[in-house]
């Protein structure tokens, strides 16, 4: 294990310049336009896993973008390990929010800036520079396959099927992720459970073309003020959610267990300060931790109508839209979350409009139990690198596809991350700082160490 840390640190620029190049490549997922550089990164996935010293790594085809699938199989008697990530970002709008070129990566207070800094090619790079160190000084003390996919920000719907397709394939003892984060820079965590997610969007139409705000006001229903008055139904004043039957499944928690989960240490007026705002706003009677991790949430993500470039222009607008999230936790299944919501959208909305709801995609939660040796070896590792024991987390983020790997492949996921909060992913200048990098990939090198002796 020492020979490949040492290797890390003699290979660190390298290693960095080589994230570089992943980051380069605009492969946004959302984005059709962007087929061909979606291919260009699983080619650059692919092609990395072959020099880090892989048996074999190929572009599967799926019905959308291709899994870049890697392996190296020492023996059959050993622990195998199943490394997940994605090459697919999120868009980079605003644009002029940026303060550098989003897929030009830039260094400075030592962060990384650039859109997929941290997610997650920044995270799921160090996987690959970990396995390489291993690999390169012989170290490597189990059996290792890679599953990279380009389809994670838009909901994976192609790779529950590619992984049912491909279930021998892809067996393993424990499926292993970096795409979360822990409490702060000095605090490791481990993440023992995700939210899961429902991703909808509403389409209100009024009349069958915009009109003049001033002839027509007031007497044909404006589709942006409908849609306003249906969002702003769907959240009361104590911050409870309106959807009959919503909480029908939600799980409630003991005093001790939330007394527990508080042991997280939380500073209220950092969080504050760190997001530029004056006070935190959310569900009554709970905690920003619990608001953020144990309990649901709805929340628009993006809204759009009329006119909305420079100057003015009086329209009533024909339609307006809306894209809505709710972040579900554990017993909430998202497609029941989704007919709720579709149900509701069309029950309260007035006659004189059509409204359409759409299911985008979605994802069930998912938790990771602390008693497995996966668990036990990662808290061992982070406590090398890290000098004390991680604290287990529950984020408040999704990853859909999880759920779908234990319900079809059998195998349990853990999520060792080394993110920040304050890494704005998704966000304008997305960053990873270059020290969480360098211990994430030492952490994950002790952690094979420690998996191949605890498993």
């Amino acid at each position: 294990m020492k020979a490949a840390i040492n290797y890390l640190y003699e290979n660190k620029d390298r290693f960095l310049n080589e994230l570089f190049g992943l980051i380069r490549i605009p492969s946004i997922s959302s984005h059709p336009d962007k087929k061909n550089e979606m291919i260009k990164a699983a080619e650059y996935w692919r092609d990395s896993i072959l020099t880090a010293g892989a048996d074999k790594a190929i572009l599967m085809p799926t019905t959308g973008n291709p899994v870049v699938y890697g392996e190296k199989i020492i023996s059959n008697d050993l622990p195998t390990i199943l490394v997940y990530a994605h090459y697919d970002v999120m868009p980079v709008d605003p644009i002029e929010l940026w303060n550098s070129n989003p897929f030009e990566p830039v260094v400075k207070e030592d962060k990384i800036f650039a859109r997929g800094a941290n997610d997650d090619k920044g995270q799921g790079f160090m996987h690959a520079k970990a396995f390489e160190a291993m690999v390169k000084t012989g170290t490597l003390p189990c059996n290792v396959k890679f599953m990279i996919e380009g389809e994670e920000e838009v909901g994976s719907p192609s790779l529950a099927q590619w992984c049912a397709e491909n279930r021998k394939m892809l067996a393993a003892d424990i499926i292993l992720i970096s795409d979360t984060s822990m409490i702060d820079p000095a605090t490791p965590s481990i993440t023992v459970g995700v939210r899961g997610l429902t991703y909808m969007q509403i389409e209100v139409t009024g009349p069958d073309k915009d009109l003049h705000s001033g002839i027509f006001g007031g007497a044909v229903a404006n589709p942006a003020n409908v849609l306003a008055n249906l969002i702003g139904s769907l959240i009361d004043e104590k911050g409870h959610i309106t959807i009959p039957g919503f909480y029908d499944d939600v799980v409630t928690y003991s005093v001790e267990e939330r007394e527990d989960m508080a042991r997280r240490p939380f500073d209220l007026k950092a969080y504050l300060q760190s997001l530029n705002i004056e006070e935190v706003q959310g569900e009554e009677g709970y905690t920003t931790l619990e608001r953020t991790g144990i309990r649901p949430t709805l929340d628009v993500n993006g809204m759009w109508s009329g006119y909305t470039d420079e100057g003015t222009k009086t329209v009533l607008p024909s339609k307006a839209f809306a894209k809505i999230s709710m972040r579900l936790v554990p017993n909430q299944k998202w497609e029941k979350i989704a007919e709720l919501f579709e149900k509701h959208i069309v029950s309260i909305a007035p006659k004189s409009v059509k409204v359409k709801v759409i299911k985008l995609h979605g994802g069930e939660s998912y938790g990771t139990p602390v008693t497995i040796p996966a668990y036990i070896a990662a808290s061992k590792a982070c406590e090398d690198v890290f000098g004390k024991k991680p604290i287990p987390v529950r984020s408040g983020g999704s990853i859909p596809i999880i759920s779908a790997f234990e319900e079809i492949l059998g195998i349990k996921s853990l999520l060792l991350g080394f993110g920040l909060e304050s890494d704005a992913i998704h966000s304008p200048n997305e960053n990873y700082r270059l020290e969480n990098f360098y211990n994430g990939i030492e952490t994950i090198i002790r952690f094979y160490e420690h998996y191949s002796k605890v498993k």
